[in-house]
């Protein structure tokens, strides 16, 4: 009303200085702190436009001053981003041709939903991305992908363009057709064999599946119904796992594939995994470790020595024991 009148009122107004405003004795009282709040007001917003306009000014001199300087570096930097392209296009260049395969499996498109699809495709450019940086990288198959398939689909909303220029085989064709079955490893966390150490003369393959979609047993029952031998990352042996399941994303056992791939060392290439799922690496010898674990559960949760004998049993297997 008084903003209508004329009257010098401000825009805003916080709970303490309303409270302060009801608290004025008189109606002229009110119409002075009023007067003040706005003037307060007018005062801020000056201060405010004069920073803006020293600000666009600073802004402009500099921009000024270091447009050639600026020309330059951005030239150098096309430069540098166009070389370590090519140096990085022609070593999986030469990994198509001289690198070790590494497969992945698309016939898992019936097993997961559309959303599953997109997001394991997502995992898979990752993938490609990182091999594509490595020194040594893999020569990537794609396998069992079919045109017009969910996943060739996902695949083109990606790449776009750059697909039909994209330097990995993509085949409709499956791995037992392609390779020698006895170079064949199914890479599985639901596999009875553990993986000791990578072997470059053996071809690995790894499901197209996301964590949330896989279902316990479908990739070994895949692998058993072809003949094929299969094998499990050392998780347990290395780490000390918490609780869940022991399923990693795609892009991740790239990253370890790769490392062990240069390294050959399991603590540099496990060091992928998530932290979430584990709590450390084991360093102490297992009788060491159990005596600790049985403490700090007798301690912690007040468990008997042979429950908590029990609860080690069960969440470390007998290959662990027998390090």
């Amino acid at each position: 009303m008084w903003r209508l009148a004329g009257r010098l009122v401000p825009e805003s107004i916080s709970e303490e200085q309303l409270k302060t405003f009801m608290e004025c004795p008189s109606k002229s009282a009110k119409k002075k702190y009023l007067k003040y709040l706005h003037l307060k007001e007018l005062h801020k917003k000056n201060e405010i436009r004069k920073m803006e306009e020293k600000r666009e000014r600073r802004l402009k001199t500099q921009e000024q001053g270091s447009k050639p300087n600026e020309t330059k570096r951005n030239s150098f930097m096309c430069l540098w981003a166009n070389g370590m392209d090519r140096a990085y296009s022609w070593r999986v260049a030469q990994s198509m041709v001289f690198g070790q395969p590494l497969v992945f499996d698309m016939s898992y498109e019936k097993d997961m939903s559309i959303r599953e699809v997109a997001n394991a495709v997502r995992q898979i450019v990752f993938s490609e991305g990182c091999n594509r940086k490595s020194a040594d990288p893999f020569h990537i198959h794609f396998c069992n992908l079919k045109d017009d398939s969910l996943y060739h689909r996902e695949f083109i909303r990606h790449y776009s363009k750059a697909w039909d220029k994209l330097l990995v085989t993509v085949t409709e064709q499956c791995y037992t057709e392609i390779f020698p079955k006895e170079k064949l490893i199914y890479l599985t966390a639901d596999s009875p064999k553990v993986m000791k150490t990578f072997d470059h003369d053996k071809i690995y393959i790894v499901g197209s599946m996301v964590d949330k979609s896989i279902k316990t047993g479908v990739s070994l029952a895949r692998a058993k119904r072809l003949g094929l031998e299969t094998a499990a990352l050392p998780l347990e042996k290395y780490l000390l796992w918490n609780t869940g399941a022991k399923n990693l994303t795609l892009d991740q056992m790239m990253h370890i594939l790769l490392t062990l791939k240069d390294t050959g060392d399991w603590k540099k290439a496990l060091e992928f995994v998530p932290k979430r799922k584990y709590c450390g690496f084991v360093s102490k010898p297992v009788h060491e470790l159990k005596k600790t674990l049985n403490l700090i559960n007798t301690l912690k949760l007040g468990k008997r020595q042979e429950e908590v004998g029990k609860q080690f049993a069960k969440n470390y297997s007998k290959k662990l024991t027998q390090k």
